[in-house]
């Protein structure tokens, strides 16, 4: 059985007094590329900053490698959604992935050429080392989350948290990025993704957790990710879903 590295129990948070997510529980092994999915509002992006310990919660627990956030910061990496992002920001693609680095620092520590070793290999990985000097406002979409990607790569963490990774990209850097997480999950490291996509649901996450503020449902995506779960977290939305192709 694969190890657990992330629990959460009994997990509820309200923004002013508006529950958004309620009773959670959830196991998250080990060597998996789980799939968070469910419609606008469902509490996904909530999940990840409790997971991160960003925003207070009304209960619950979440442990992570059977200690708390503070202790194991430095095992977890998350990649926001690029609307998050201030891509205005004077760093080039080289400083955005070396800063994968830092939570392995102390205050004022000098980088060492072991730290720029793992930033060459990231950027490789993710294919953006002819970009290296480039300012990040200046890239695609697709190149933007690439640099995310290397950032995090560098990071050398045991858990990813990706908001939205797919968004706003080319297809060339779509399949790129699910190459990595996939060699990361072989790697033993455990990857929770939130995708809006729901027809590549399939081919794309190992597990699947659907959430509409309530779990609705978690487990291996081929018995999980069924019409009958499908339905009971989108509830109404799920014509739309059908229309727009979003379901296939």
């Amino acid at each position: 059985m694969s190890q657990v590295t992330i629990s959460v129990k009994g997990l509820s948070v309200s923004y002013e007094r508006k529950r958004v997510l309620t009773n959670i529980f959830l196991e998250l092994e080990a060597g998996n590329v789980y799939g968070v999915v469910g419609p606008n509002g469902a509490g996904k992006s909530t999940l990840f900053k409790a997971i991160l310990g960003l925003i207070d919660v009304n209960n619950g627990t979440v442990v992570i490698n059977g200690k708390t956030i503070q202790d194991v910061r430095k095992e977890v990496v998350y990649v926001p959604q690029k609307s998050d992002v201030d891509w205005q920001f004077p760093a080039t693609v080289y400083d955005i992935i070396l800063m994968g680095r830092y939570p392995h620092k102390k205050m004022f520590q000098r980088l060492s050429k072991t730290d720029h070793d793992f930033a060459h290999q990231a950027l490789e990985e993710v294919g953006m080392t002819q970009f290296k000097d480039r300012q990040i406002g200046e890239l695609s979409g697709g190149q933007q989350q690439r640099v995310f990607l290397g950032r995090a790569l560098c990071q050398q963490a045991d858990i990813f948290l990706f908001d939205e990774p797919f968004v706003g990209v080319d297809i060339t850097t779509e399949e790129r990025i699910i190459k990595i997480l996939k060699k990361l999950a072989a790697q033993q490291k455990t990857l929770l993704v939130v995708h809006h996509d729901l027809s590549s649901v399939k081919n794309y996450f190992d597990k699947v957790i659907l959430l509409n503020q309530r779990l609705i449902a978690v487990g291996d995506t081929n018995t999980t990710f069924t019409e009958e779960n499908i339905s009971k977290a989108y509830g109404a939305q799920l014509p739309i879903l059908h229309k727009t192709g979003g379901l296939s």
